[in-house]
C-alpha cells in the first residue's frame, strides 16, 4: 500500500508540473536523446569513444550551462529546499543543470531538518531520485545527468545504511581484505539508492593527536593509510560508484592542532609533506585511480591548496595521472578571500581556484553565489573558456565513465529493498567492529571474564547507556542500536546479575577550563560518585564504559589535553579504590594521556567509536567469545608536553635523554610512549621464526622476498597482526628510524604456524633524495618483523648494489 501510494504521488507530480508525454520519445532501445532534437548525437552515442563524446558536448553547451556543471547543489535540507521537483525550479540556477547534488534525502542523524520519508524503505529513496533525475533529464536543454554525491567514510551516510566503525577503528583492524569488502558495502548500497559518488576514504595523516579529526583517519603512518584507502577506494569504485579521497593536502595538521576557525598554517617541510602527508594520495590514486578529490580549505606555506596550480594541477593530475575532478571542501573557496586574504575579494577568490584547476565548488550556500561571479569572470575577459572548457570537460568525463548519459537512472528501485542493510551485511559490521577492538592492558589475564565466577557486575560511567558516538557525523542513522551496558546485560541474561550506576558525565559544568584550572567536585557530583562506589562494594567485577562522545571530537573540536575529560577519572579513582578487580572500555576519538589508569587499572579495552552493535561485541570479548587482534595505528603519548610523538619519526627525534657520560644530566622529562604504534594484545600469545630475506644482494629495480613463520603459542584461537618496518642504514639525506613497508592479519588456532610473505618493490625502498628526486639509493637495509614498531621479534639485511 506504502509504495502505490508513493508511485502514485510521482505520478501525479509529474502531471502537475507540466511534464509532457512526448518526453518519454527521448528514450530509444540503445541511447537517448539528452537534447531532444531527434538525432544521435555524438555525446549520446555509448559506442563513441569517450573523448569523443566529452568534445561533443561541450561544443554544443552554453556559458550557462558549462558554469551550472561548476557548482553544488546541496540537497535537502541543507540548500535545496525542496525534496522533489517543483514548478519553481525552471526559475532556479540549475534549469541550465547542476554538476552535483550531495545528500539529498539521505536523513543525518542530528540534524533534524535533513529528516525525509523519502530516504526510507530504501526503494522509496531510490524512486526519489530517478525523480529528480529524470527532471535534469528531461527539462533542461542538454539533458545532462547528476553526479549524486553523499559521505561514505564508517558507512554510507543514509538513513539505516550498513553502519561501519570510525575510521581510526576500521584501521585499527589492519585487515586489507576486511576494507575492500567495507567497500564495496558502501558502493552497492550508495548505487542501490542512486547515489554515484561517494566522498570516502579520508587519506589525513594524523599526526597530532589534539587534532578533532583523528577519529576520521585510519591513523598516523603514510604506508597503513595508503593501503587501507587502497582497498577502501577498490571497494566502492568495484560497484560502478565513484570514491572522492579527502582531504587534498596537508590539512591534518593545523598548527598547534587548532582547527575551526583556524585551518591554516601546517609546520610541514617539503620532504616531509611529500614522504608523509602526500605518500596516500600518491599511492591510492596510482594505483586504484579514484574519480574523485577534495581539495582542502588550509594553506600550504602561504598558499591556499585550493589556489594553488601546484597542487591541484601540476601534483594531482601531471605527476601523480589523477583523471577525475576535483571538489572544494566547504568554504575552500570563499576562504582563499576570507581567511587567506590572497584575493582582494571573493570573485578574484574563484578565479584563482579555477585557474590553479578546482572544477566544483562545494559548500553549504546556493550554487548561485559561485555561478553568478563565475559568470561575470568569463563575461568580464577576466577567466577564459578554455580554462572552462577544460574545467567541465574533466567533470563530464567522469560522468560518462560512471555511465550517467548511458544509463542515468536506477534501473530497478525495488531492488534497494534488498540490496541495502543485508542480513548478511549486518553480520559483516559486527565482524569489522570486533576486528576494530584493541587489547590495551590485562594483567593477570583477567579478561576474559569467567561467566562461571561471576555473580554480580557493575556497569558503570556515562558513556555505558550512550548512543551518541555510534551515530557520528558522516555515517548511517536510525539503526537500531545496542548500548555497552544492555549488550553485557543481555549476554549475562540468567546466568548473572548485572547492576547499573552513571556515577558521572562525559564533562563537568567548567570543562573544557577544566583541563587547565580544576575545580573540586560539587556535592551532586560526589553524590553521583559515591553512588557508583556503593554499587561497586557489592559487586564481583566492575567495568567502566568512560572517554569521549560525538561532542568532544570532530571537526573543530580540537583539545587542549588529552585526559579522560570532567570527573571520570575521579570516578575511576573511587572506583579502584573499593578493591573490587576494575575493566575499562575506551570510547574515544583520539589516543587519550591515560597513564593512572594504564599503571592501577588491570584490564583495558580499546573500542574507538563503535557502531550500533557496540554493546554486543563488546560484551562477547569481556567475555571471552571473542579473542581481541586490533593495533593501535596511532602512538599514545604519555603527556601532551610529549607531542609531537609518533610514527614513524626521524633518527633521535623522539629519543631518552642522556643519564651517562659527560652530559649524563639528563632527568627532566617523561620519556616513551604510553603505546607504541602497532600496538596491540590478545588472549593468546604468539612467536615468530624463521625469517628469510632473498636475495641478500640486488639491484636497485629488483624485489626483495621477506618471509617468515608466526605461531599461536597460546591456548585460544587469535588474531596477529604481524608487521615489516624498513630502516635504510645510511642514505644521503636523513631517513625515518624505519618505516611500515607491509602488514597482514592472520588468524592462528591454538599451536598452529603459518608462513606470511611480503614483497618489497623498489618503491618501498625510494627516498626523496638531496635534489627531491624519488630514488633508490645503494646500500644496507635491514629488515625488522614484529607485532608492534617497538616489539621487534625478527632482524634481517639486505644490500641494494651500485
Amino acid at each position: 500500500m506504502g509504495q502505490f501510494k508513493i508511485i502514485s504521488i510521482f505520478t501525479v507530480f509529474f502531471f502537475c508540473i507540466g511534464m509532457k508525454t512526448e518526453k518519454s520519445s527521448i528514450y530509444h532501445k540503445d541511447w537517448i536523446d539528452f537534447n531532444k532534437n531527434g538525432i544521435k548525437d555524438v555525446y549520446e552515442d555509448s559506442k563513441a569513444p569517450r573523448e569523443a563524446r566529452v568534445k561533443n558536448l561541450v561544443s554544443l553547451m552554453n556559458v550557462d550551462e558549462k558554469t551550472c556543471q561548476m557548482a553544488t547543489l546541496y540537497g535537502y535540507a541543507r540548500v535545496l529546499q525542496d525534496e522533489l521537483p517543483t514548478p519553481d525550479w525552471k526559475n532556479k540556477v540549475w534549469k541550465d543543470g547542476i554538476g552535483n547534488i550531495d545528500e539529498h534525502l539521505n536523513t543525518i542523524w542530528n540534524q533534524e531538518k535533513t529528516h525525509t520519508e523519502y530516504s526510507f524503505p530504501f526503494s522509496t529513496h531510490a524512486d526519489a531520485i530517478n525523480t529528480v533525475q529524470k527532471w535534469f533529464v528531461e527539462e533542461t536543454r542538454l539533458g545532462i545527468p547528476v553526479d549524486f554525491t553523499n559521505e561514505g567514510i564508517h558507512g554510507l551516510c543514509h538513513k539505516k545504511a550498513t553502519p561501519l566503525p570510525a575510521p581510526i577503528g576500521i584501521g585499527s583492524t589492519w585487515n586489507k581484505n576486511l576494507v575492500y569488502k567495507a567497500g564495496q558495502i558502501v558502493g552497492r548500497e550508495a548505487k542501490a539508492l542512486g547515489y554515484t559518488n561517494v566522498y570516502a576514504p579520508i587519506l589525513d595523516v594524523a599526526r597530532d593527536p589534539r587534532w578533532g579529526r583523528v577519529l576520521e583517519c585510519y591513523g598516523e603512518d603514510p604506508f597503513h593509510i595508503a593501503e587501507m584507502g587502497k582497498q577502501m577506494t577498490l571497494g566502492i569504485q568495484s560497484k560502478g560508484v565513484a570514491a572522492t579521497l579527502k582531504h587534498f593536502a596537508v590539512y591534518s595538521v593545523p598548527k598547534g592542532a587548532r582547527d575551526g576557525e583556524a585551518r591554516t598554517d601546517p609546520h610541514v617541510a617539503p620532504r616531509e609533506m611529500h614522504q608523509m602527508y602526500l605518500y596516500p594520495f600518491k599511492r591510492v590514486i596510482e594505483e586504484a585511480s579514484p574519480l574523485g578529490v577534495m581539495s582542502s580549505y588550509n594553506d600550504y606555506d602561504g598558499v591556499p591548496v585550493t589556489a594553488s596550480h601546484y597542487f591541484l594541477t601540476e601534483l594531482l593530475r601531471e605527476k601523480y595521472g589523477f583523471k577525475g575532478y576535483v571538489v572544494s571542501d566547504s568554504e575552500a573557496v570563499e576562504y582563499v578571500s576570507d581567511k587567506h586574504h590572497v584575493a582582494i575579494d571573493y570573485k578574484e577568490a574563484i578565479r584563482q581556484v579555477v585557474e590553479a584547476g578546482l572544477n566544483v565548488r562545494t559548500t553549504f550556500r546556493t550554487p548561485e553565489s559561485f555561478i553568478g561571479p563565475l559568470r561575470e569572470l568569463i563575461k568580464g575577459g577576466r577567466l577564459s573558456m578554455k580554462i572552462i572548457d577544460q574545467r567541465v570537460s574533466e567533470i563530464l568525463r567522469v560522468k560518462f565513465e560512471l555511465g550517467l548519459f548511458d544509463s542515468p537512472f536506477v534501473e530497478n528501485t525495488k531492488a534497494a529493498d534488498t540490496l541495502v542493510h543485508t542480513d548478511k551485511d549486518e553480520a559483516f559490521a559486527k565482524k569489522i567492529n570486533r576486528e576494530s577492538l584493541v587489547l590495551l592492558k590485562n594483567e593477570d589475564n583477567l579478561l576474559p571474564l569467567d561467566i562461571s565466577k561471576i555473580k554480580n557486575i557493575l556497569v558503570t560511567g556515562p558513556l555505558a547507556k550512550e548512543v551518541n558516538y555510534m551515530f557520528s557525523r558522516y555515517g548511517p542513522a536510525d539503526n537500531p542500536e545496542v548500548t555497552v551496558y544492555q549488550g553485557i546485560k543481555d549476554y549475562a541474561e540468567g546466568k548473572l546479575q548485572v547492576t547499573y550506576e552513571k556515577g558521572c558525565d562525559v564533562v563537568d559544568p567548567t570543562w573544557p577550563e577544566s583541563e587547565i584550572i580544576p575545580t573540586p567536585l560539587s556535592n551532586e557530583e560526589q553524590a553521583r560518585i559515591d553512588a557508583a562506589v556503593e554499587k561497586a562494594k557489592i559487586s564481583d567485577i566492575v567495568i567502566a564504559v568512560v572517554g569521549e562522545d560525538d561532542k568532544r571530537v570532530g571537526e573543530s573540536m580540537s583539545r587542549s589535553g588529552l585526559g579522560l575529560p570532567g570527573r571520570q577519572l575521579q570516578l575511576l579513582q573511587a572506583l579502584y579504590a573499593t578493591g573490587k578487580p576494575l575493566v575499562l572500555v575506551l570510547i574515544n576519538g583520539q589516543p587519550l594521556t591515560i597513564n593512572w589508569e594504564n599503571k592501577y587499572i588491570p584490564a583495558i579495552l580499546e573500542a574507538w567509536f563503535p557502531s550500533a552493535s557496540a554493546g554486543e561485541v563488546i560484551a562477547e570479548t569481556l567475555f571471552g567469545d571473542y579473542n581481541p587482534g586490533g593495533k593501535l595505528t596511532t602512538t599514545f603519548p604519555k603527556s601532551v608536553g610529549q607531542i609531537p610523538l609518533n610514527f614513524p619519526f626521524k633518527p633521535g627525534s623522539q629519543a631518552s635523554q642522556p643519564e651517562v657520560g659527560s652530559n649524563g644530566f639528563g632527568r627532566t622529562r617523561v620519556l616513551g610512549s604510553l603505546y607504541p604504534f602497532g600496538y596491540g594484545l590478545s588472549y593468546t600469545t604468539f612467536e615468530y621464526d624463521n625469517l628469510k630475506v632473498s636475495p641478500n644482494q640486488a639491484k636497485s629495480q629488483a624485489d626483495i622476498q621477506i618471509s617468515f613463520e608466526v605461531r599461536n603459542s597460546g591456548s585460544r584461537a587469535g588474531d596477529e597482526v604481524v608487521q615489516l618496518y624498513l630502516k635504510d642504514e645510511v642514505s644521503s639525506v636523513t631517513t625515518y628510524e624505519s618505516q611500515l613497508r607491509g602488514f597482514e592479519r592472520v588468524h592462528l588456532l591454538p599451536g598452529e604456524t603459518k608462513t606470511v610473505k611480503f614483497t618489497l618493490h623498489p618503491d618501498d625502498l625510494e627516498l626523496l633524495d638531496k635534489n627531491m628526486n624519488w630514488t633508490v639509493e645503494p646500500g644496507t637495509f635491514r629488515v625488522l618483523v614484529g607485532s608492534s614498531s617497538e616489539n621487534i621479534r625478527l632482524s634481517g639485511k639486505f644490500e641494494i648494489l651500485e
